[in-house]
């Protein structure tokens, strides 16, 4: 049986991963900053019938919390087949370039740069044990400095400082990583779940989060001539859906 990590689960695209994931047959962990909050989320779903979920605290700016939800997953399976690092925020707005503080932009990057290295490393191990190990970064197409050039890109006027330095600083540790375990079996990438209505954007996004999670599975659950080291993009219309960085 594979054994997922999911960072950020208990709502919107993470739950829907868990929830697909689990309907596959995989163990999955949701990953909850608050564990009260993912136990209550787990109840719930074993109500709905989905099993093989288990809550685990995991604050991705907290090493401490880091190392003791390894140290659980290390005791428990020995092992780790799948991370997914779906935490991540969008800081406070306006975001503009100007004027935005230091503070604010260091406030996004600890949970969706810092974060995403400090849990990828301290896994690491136990990814290494998995006959196939995956690690999906999940990022945004607001994070293409190639797209973000492109004035008849859609979203070319939206420009958020915090955020989408944060996701261009994620696709370029992606691409660090992934090149450096090319020759193990693992699959680094960073995987864009499109423009989803969630609470992280008041539900605006045109996507569902059934299409963004199936997305993400579609590029993490994959075999041995999978690609390594790409960018996938739910927004990107062909069949590839491969994003430029």
């Amino acid at each position: 049986m594979k054994i997922v990590l999911i960072t950020g689960a208990n709502r919107s695209i993470g739950l829907e991963i868990t929830k697909q994931l689990s309907k596959k047959g995989l163990f999955v962990y949701l990953g909850a900053r608050d564990l009260a909050k993912g136990n209550a989320v787990v109840e719930e779903l074993k109500k709905e019938g989905f099993e093989k979920i288990k809550a685990i605290e995991i604050d991705v700016t907290k090493p401490v919390s880091i190392e003791a939800a390894r140290n659980i997953i290390e005791t428990e399976q020995g092992k780790l087949d799948i991370l997914i690092n779906n935490a991540g925020i969008s800081g406070e707005f306006p975001q503009n370039a100007s004027n935005t503080s230091i503070t604010a932009i260091q406030h996004v990057f600890d949970t969706n740069f810092f974060g995403v290295i400090s849990v990828s490393q301290a896994f690491l191990e136990l990814l290494k044990k998995s006959e196939a190990p995956r690690i999906s970064n999940i990022t945004s197409g607001l994070g293409s400095l190639t797209l973000h050039s492109d004035p008849s890109w859609k979203y070319y006027n939206f420009k958020v400082t915090n955020y989408m330095t944060s996701k261009a600083a994620l696709n370029a540790y992606t691409i660090a990583l992934a090149y450096e375990l090319k020759d193990l079996s693992f699959k680094v990438n960073a995987i864009d779940p499109g423009y989803t209505a969630t609470d992280f954007n008041h539900h605006s996004g045109p996507g569902t989060v059934e299409s963004a999670a199936a997305f993400i599975i579609k590029h993490t659950v994959t075999d041995e001539d999978a690609p390594n080291g790409m960018f996938f993009s739910n927004d990107i219309e062909d069949e590839s859906g491969v994003s430029p960085w």
